[in-house]
Parts: C-alpha cells; structure tokens; sequence
C-alpha cells in the first residue's frame, strides 16, 4: 500500500494540509498527518523518519512549513523517498518566505509545489495512480473544451 506522509511544521498549517488531502482523495489516496518541525523538535522528526523508512512501501512526503523552511531540507536528507515541500503562503512576510524552499544544498532535493492541489498530483504521479490521474487530466481538457465553446 502506498503511502503519502504529511509532516506539518506546526498545527496552524492544518488548513493548508486540508487542501492536500481534500485533493489526495481525488486519487484514491489518503494521508498519515504528523506535526513535527526541524528546529523545535529534530529528535522527534528523527524517530518518525526512521520508522517510515524502515517500511519498505512506496511513499511520498509532503512538508508543509513557512518561514524558514528547514523542515523540508531536513526530511529530503533523511529519507530515500521522495518529498514534496508545500509551504503555505504568509501574508506577514508578503511571500517572501517562500525564498527559504527555493534553494537547498547540494545533494537536497525537495521538489517544491506552491499549489496544494498541485502537490497531490504530483504524489499521485511518483505513486503510480496512472488511470486517476488521467482521469484528471481528461476532466481538465473536458472543462477547457467546454469553456471554449460557451464563448462561441
């Protein structure tokens, strides 16, 4: 059974995470949700990263974390699956913040998707549900065709 972890750096990301898993159903897949954050509590993110990899089902992280985006560079390094970081949009810092999943060291690769919707595709691409994401894509072309004949 495939799996898509969230690890959310606080609970207030909670209505960002809702976006992602609303959208995961659309797949057929469902989400384990953790809080944990690489500054306040690393030992803790340690622990759960090692439990997740020891299982050998295939899975996805999806970080969700503001600010100083610590929390998806540190997954990415520790785990062998891949990660997706979301980080939700700040108004106190206008966006800006966004600047700290931009760039990660070398050997550090979260891909970085803004968009929740988004970043459960793409979770649903890497795990293989071939037939729901093309179903996806069709009632996408469908919707596109048929705004463009209502302009005609």
């Amino acid at each position: 059974m495939a799996d898509v972890i969230i690890i959310m750096g606080s609970k207030s990301d909670m209505p960002h995470v809702d976006k992602i898993t609303a959208a995961l159903s659309q797949f057929e897949l469902t989400a384990k949700l953790h809080v944990s954050s690489a500054h306040k509590s690393p030992a803790h993110l340690l622990r759960l990263l090692a439990q997740y990899e020891a299982d050998p089902a295939p899975k996805v992280y999806i970080t969700v974390a503001g600010r100083s985006n610590a929390l998806s560079g540190m997954v990415d390094a520790c785990v062998t699956a891949p990660v997706i970081a979301c980080p939700p949009y700040s108004d106190s810092f206008g966006g800006a913040d966004v600047f700290s999943s931009l760039r990660m060291p070398s050997g550090v690769t979260p891909a970085l998707v803004l968009e929740p919707a988004n970043a459960a595709l793409l979770a649903a691409k890497i795990l293989g549900r071939i037939e729901q994401v093309r179903a996806f894509q069709q009632a996408q072309t469908e919707k596109l065709i048929k705004d463009n004949e209502s302009l005609q």
